[in-house]
C-alpha cells in the first residue's frame, strides 16, 4: 500500500463538475492499493497516516499528528500510485491490486478513519475525478508499507 500524503489548508474534489469533498485544514490522502495488500496492511497505513508528525507545534517544529490539530482528512483512490515506472516510458500496473479488492481496502481505510473520529471527506472510487489543494508549506510524504 502507497499513500502520498500532502499538509493543506484546503482540498476539494470533484466528479464531473458536482463537489463531492472538501476540507479545510488537514491531510490530502492519495491511497493506492497493491495486489497484495491486506486488512491488516490497511490497518497499518492509517495508523501510520494519523500518527504522522507533520504539522508544526508551538515551537515551528513538525511534532504533531492530524489528530492533534483536529485536521481533516480527504482521501482519494490513486491507483497510479502503484505502478512500476522502473523501465521504459511507460507507467506498467501488474502489481496493482484487483477493482474489486481494491475498492474494499480503500472503504474499509475510510471507515477505520471515521471510527478514529476524524472528519473525512472522499472522492469516488474509479471515477475522473478533479482535485484541487492548497498545499501547506509545501509538506508532502510518500508512506509505503
Amino acid at each position: 500500500m502507497k499513500v502520498l500524503l500532502q499538509r493543506v489548508s484546503q482540498a476539494s474534489v470533484e466528479v464531473a463538475g458536482k463537489e463531492l469533498g472538501a476540507i479545510k485544514s488537514g491531510l490530502l490522502v492519495f491511497l493506492g492499493v497493491h495486489k497484495e495488500d491486506t486488512e491488516e496492511i490497511c490497518q497499518k497505513m492509517l495508523e501510520k497516516v494519523l500518527g504522522y508528525r507533520m504539522f508544526s507545534d508551538n515551537e515551528g517544529k513538525m511534532n504533531l499528528n492530524v489528530q492533534q490539530v483536529s485536521g481533516e482528512l480527504l482521501i482519494i483512490s490513486q491507483f497510479t500510485l502503484v505502478a512500476d515506472t522502473q523501465k521504459g516510458l511507460r507507467p506498467g500496473f501488474s502489481s496493482a491490486g484487483r477493482p474489486s479488492e481494491s475498492e474494499r481496502l480503500y472503504e474499509l481505510f475510510i471507515t477505520m478513519a471515521k471510527n478514529k473520529g476524524v472528519v473525512v471527506r472522499t472522492g469516488q472510487f474509479g471515477a475522473d475525478m478533479r482535485v484541487s489543494l492548497i498545499n501547506d508549506g509545501p509538506v508532502t510524504f510518500l508512506l509505503e508499507i
